[in-house]
């Protein structure tokens, strides 16, 4: 776990290299570009993130800390799954339209080397599908869903949740959403998830 000051230089480097990403795109964004942006010497970067890559997947997994951490909440606990779900399906869906995770996707996509979309793919999604798969199953088990297919429903929900939003918000075709759009969609998507497994 960070010191509390080494998380500070941890947001700081973070910030700097989102600033340059957005403005030199991955493959034009350096470890020394970005130690010169926070302040922080290039040995410092190297030692704490080894390289580029796993920089930036340690800026995807900040990203996506929050929703990890409550879908595993939401495995160990005794809270109804569906309600964690309703809760998750939210903030799951602010994560992924959100400037940070926009920025992150649309250097991937200008990136011939396939180096940051490999990253975003294993740190982001990697990471929260697994967990969704086993809250479906959890739904299983206490008789919420009749889900025969764990990976499937997750496929599934997901599409009802996030369906193109994303990519439209990354050709600049949409606004970013609304807390209240976010949990109106998470809703909707919940509803048809019901209808297609009712147990």
């Amino acid at each position: 776990m960070r010191t509390d000051k080494k998380q500070k230089r941890h947001q700081e480097i973070s910030e700097a290299a989102y600033a340059l990403l957005d403005k030199h795109g991955y493959g034009g964004t350096s470890m020394l570009s970005i130690a010169k942006a926070a302040g922080a010497s290039n040995e410092t970067l190297y030692r704490w993130y080894g390289d580029k890559q796993n920089l930036f997947a340690a800026m995807v997994q900040d990203n996506a800390a929050i929703v990890k951490a409550e879908l595993e909440a939401s495995l160990t606990g005794d809270d109804d799954p569906m309600a964690a779900l309703t809760k998750i399906g939210a903030k799951l869906l602010t994560l992924l339209t959100g400037e940070r995770a926009i920025a992150l996707n649309r250097a991937a996509a200008s990136d011939s080397s396939g180096a940051l979309g490999a990253t975003i793919a294993e740190a982001g999604r990697g990471t929260i599908a697994p967990l969704l798969e086993k809250l479906f199953a959890r739904m299983v088990q206490t008789g919420v869903l009749a889900v025969e297919n764990s990976s499937e429903a997750t496929e599934i929900y997901l599409g009802l949740l996030i369906g193109d939003l994303q990519i439209r918000r990354v050709i600049g075709q949409l606004e970013p959403l609304s807390e209240a759009a976010c949990s109106a969609r998470s809703d909707r998507a919940l509803v048809l998830l019901r209808k297609l497994y009712a147990a």
